[in-house]
C-alpha cells in the first residue's frame, strides 16, 4: 500500500473536477441521439431536446473549461502536454459545441444534416476529452 503511495501521489484531476468532467459527453451523446431521432422521425420536439442537452452540456462544459485552463496555468512542466492536449481538446468541443447550438438554432428542416454532423463530431471531441482527463493527468513521483 505504501509502494503504490509512493508511485503515485494522486490524480491531476480534482473530484470536483471529475464530477463536472461528467457531464458534456452524455449530454453531447444524448443529443446526437435526439438528432437522429428527429432525423428518421421529423417530429419537432426531438429537436427541442437536443437543443436543451446541448445548452446543458455547453454550460457545464464552460465550467470544465475554467478549471482546465486553471490547472494549464498551475501545471508542472512534466504535465503540460498532457494538460495542453485536454484544454484544446476540450476548447475545441466547447467551441464546435457552441457553433453546434447556432446550428440547431435554425428553422427546424435547416438543421438537418449539419447539425446531426457536428452532434457526432462534438461527441467525439468530448470522448477524447474525457478519456484524457480521466486517464491521462496523472502525476507521477519518484
Amino acid at each position: 500500500m505504501a509502494d503504490f503511495n509512493d508511485r503515485y501521489s494522486r490524480l491531476a484531476i480534482h473530484p470536483l473536477h471529475a464530477v463536472l468532467l461528467a457531464f458534456p459527453l452524455p449530454l453531447f451523446l444524448s443529443a446526437l441521439v435526439a438528432d437522429m431521432a428527429y432525423r428518421s422521425t421529423y417530429l419537432i420536439q426531438w429537436l427541442n431536446f437536443a437543443q436543451w442537452l446541448i445548452a446543458g452540456a455547453l454550460l457545464m462544459g464552460a465550467f470544465v473549461l475554467v478549471w482546465a485552463l486553471v490547472e494549464l496555468v498551475r501545471s508542472r512542466e512534466l504535465r503540460t502536454v498532457w494538460h495542453m492536449i485536454y484544454f484544446l481538446s476540450l476548447l475545441a468541443m466547447w467551441i464546435l459545441g457552441f457553433i453546434n447550438a447556432l446550428e440547431h438554432a435554425k428553422d427546424a428542416y435547416a438543421t438537418m444534416p449539419g447539425g446531426m454532423w457536428l452532434s457526432l463530431i462534438v461527441t467525439l471531441l468530448a470522448l477524447v476529452a474525457t478519456w484524457v482527463g480521466y486517464s491521462g493527468l496523472r502525476e507521477e513521483v519518484r
